[in-house]
């Protein structure tokens, strides 16, 4: 089956990085709240990853161009600096692991420049993981792991057809610090509904907390036509909670997780009001922040619903 090269979808962190697809869709194409549930999981042949590499490699080096490259590849390495690499797609540690290594030895031995590697990761992709073999990636460079948590509540993550419970996510963020890969997570505001939503932000404070991640961003949820979550509005089963709910369970989540050392915001584009800071020594601040944004309860200091995006 010919390999369809995916959109880019990556965490804002990473809009420096030359981005390798190794995978299209995501494995766990079943979350209700996300338009990756209508697509379908594609692994791409090794040999065609070594050939991308090798048309970087000789872009970076030479300035050479090889016409079977799409030009994506071209638009993209004529601003990249070489230091970073995204691997795509949704997934890309569902990767058959040999396949996975060999892929990372050969970008190492291709590009020795490169700094650092990062992917997205399910918990479940970690799950079937050794600590050990996440160890051996980290010395192959994967540096950092993305990780949806969306809700610690376990009714939430139910319902969502997250397919991992509250503790199976804990289990594998263990295992991320243990093999000394940074781990990077998000949450999003409102999953819970207007009648869970005090239940959702209590219990994704406690995950977060049990978690204890290196970084942690809250998105908002914005709901996508043609998801089931989409439906679930329209037929009147799900109930979205106001701008300024999102910003109390914001507000909830960053008073009741206690981190070692994590750099919290909410910068996304999804969110009604940004916060940033390096918990726990900010939190005080942004706690201030919050609680002067609900006083006031001013539409306008919030951000527009046409310049909300995903």
């Amino acid at each position: 089956m010919t390999f369809i090269r995916p959109e880019i979808i990556r965490p804002p962190s990473e809009h420096a990085s030359y981005y390798l697809p190794l995978t299209s869709g995501c494995s766990n194409n079943s979350c209700t709240f996300c338009n990756y549930s209508m697509s379908r999981l594609g692994i791409r042949d090794l040999d065609e990853v070594k050939r991308e590499i090798d048309a970087v490699s000789l872009y970076m080096n030479h300035h050479v161009r090889v016409s079977e490259q799409p030009e994506i590849v071209y638009m993209i390495l004529r601003r990249w600096n070489g230091e970073k690499i995204f691997l795509q797609d949704g997934d890309a540690l569902i990767y058959p692991y040999a396949k996975l290594v060999e892929a990372l030895e050969y970008l190492n031995e291709k590009l020795p420049g490169v700094e650092r590697i990062a992917s997205y990761a399910t918990p479940q992709d970690i799950l079937r993981r050794s600590v050990d073999e996440l160890r051996a990636l980290k010395d192959l460079k994967l540096g950092i792991l993305y990780m949806g948590v969306e809700s610690g509540d376990d009714g939430v993550l139910k319902r969502i057809c997250k397919g991992v419970t509250h503790d199976q996510i804990v289990e594998a963020a263990g295992k991320v610090k243990a093999s000394g890969i940074l781990l990077s997570v998000t949450v999003i505001l409102g999953l819970g509904g207007l009648k869970g939503s005090q239940r959702h932000a209590l219990e994704t404070a406690r995950i977060l907390t049990e978690m204890d991640p290196d970084y942690a961003g809250a998105l908002t949820l914005t709901l996508i036509p043609g998801t089931p979550l989409w439906d679930e509005f329209e037929r009147g089963e799900f109930d979205l909670i106001s701008p300024f709910d999102s910003l109390r369970e914001l507000r909830t989540i960053v008073e009741k997780s206690d981190f070692t050392d994590c750099f919290f915001s909410s910068m996304h584009a999804s969110n009604y009001f940004a916060i940033r800071g390096r918990m726990p020594a900010d939190k005080e601040r942004v706690i201030k922040q919050l609680d002067t944004i609900l006083a006031k309860r001013d539409p306008a200091l919030l951000r527009p619903e046409f310049l909300r995006g995903l």
